[in-house]
């Protein structure tokens, strides 16, 4: 918890880093953070922030300062800590944070969210009708957590339990079951390829992050995918490069691998220059490039992809043709 009139004094990691004119992964790395002596985190959460009073006085080999130790109506409380002191579950109280009684008091510091303890002791909770329906989301109710905030707010839960199910966020979080599933998977094979890539392991490896077995089977596939998506971003940005230079395009910039079936990396780049030989260009780690006859939605339904004929093209040669031979089959042949 951050204590009361010391709100000014937090420092994020990237804070302390500059400090030290590292950067904040050198800091994370280097193992100064669990050094004897230096100050613990304010907080239990993901993000890591800290008293610069202390931070300071670590810095400078002088002996740390303690931290006041009286409870103050002006405390600032993290998610957990909130959740604590009101007695409830994690996801009861981001059910409750959003009452407007709770909301307003709600401050970010260095990008977390804290509540004031009179905020949080001092809530009372109004009586709720028992709903008449079934169990479940009434039929024709709308998401309630936009698309766009949507994966910020499934990390957070799946930081607080591993073995988080799409029955568990549509409850928490009222969105449709199959947004919840989408969500879960895609943020479980982002995680599983962060570790896959740094510690140069699979995906069956990668599921050592406490995901229970029956939950990461579609996600370790996606987590291949994105893996393999990864790799081939500079080869998709040399391509983006020609492209342009070549003048079919009005910038550079590379095209986003996506992954429609889970399992196979494709991308989009679109030929928005008046003299381009067509409005799109497709690639598939499988099958390579081909051209497309829409700007809007280059890769088609469902991504299949169809065989050559008058409006597509099958160019080049193998799935990875260098950029000049690629930027070559599409030259009009007239």
């Amino acid at each position: 918890m951050i204590r009361a009139a010391r709100r000014h004094l937090v420092r994020t990691l990237a804070d302390i880093a500059a400090q030290q004119g590292i950067a904040a992964q050198t800091l994370l790395s280097s193992g100064r953070l669990r050094a004897e002596g230096f100050p613990a985190p304010l907080s239990a959460g993901r993000t890591r922030l800290y008293d610069g009073e202390q931070v300071d006085a670590y810095l400078a080999g002088r002996a740390v300062p303690a931290l006041p130790t009286a409870d103050d109506d002006e405390d600032l409380l993290d998610r957990q800590e909130a959740a604590a002191l009101s007695g409830i579950a994690l996801h009861a109280w981001d059910r409750r944070k959003k009452n407007p009684s709770v909301s307003e008091h709600m401050v970010l510091v260095g990008g977390v969210e804290h509540w004031p303890r009179h905020a949080v002791r001092d809530y009372t909770p109004a009586p709720r009708p028992r709903p008449s329906g079934g169990p479940g989301r009434p039929v024709g109710v709308v998401d309630q957590v936009p698309r766009d905030l949507l994966p910020a707010c499934v990390a957070q839960l799946l930081d607080d339990d591993p073995a988080l199910t799409a029955a568990g966020v549509t409850e928490q979080l009222g969105v449709h079951r199959n947004t919840a599933q989408a969500a879960l998977t895609a943020l479980r094979a982002q995680r599983m390829a962060d570790v896959m890539e740094q510690r140069g392991v699979q995906a069956a490896q990668a599921a050592a992050l406490g995901y229970p077995a029956g939950l990461t089977r579609r996600a370790g596939i996606l987590a291949e995918a994105t893996v393999r998506g990864r790799q081939a971003r500079p080869y998709l940005a040399d391509v983006a490069r020609a492209l342009h230079a070549r003048g079919w395009t009005t910038t550079d910039t590379s095209p986003t691998v996506q992954h429609p079936e889970g399992d196979t990396c494709f991308a989009a780049l679109v030929l928005d220059s008046p003299t381009a030989p067509a409005a799109a260009l497709v690639w598939s780690e499988r099958h390579g490039w081909r051209t497309s006859t829409s700007r809007r939605h280059p890769l088609g339904r469902g991504a299949a992809w169809p065989p050559p004929g008058p409006n597509v093209r099958h160019l080049a040669t193998g799935t990875t043709p260098d950029p000049a031979d690629l930027v070559k089959a599409l030259k009009p042949t007239s």
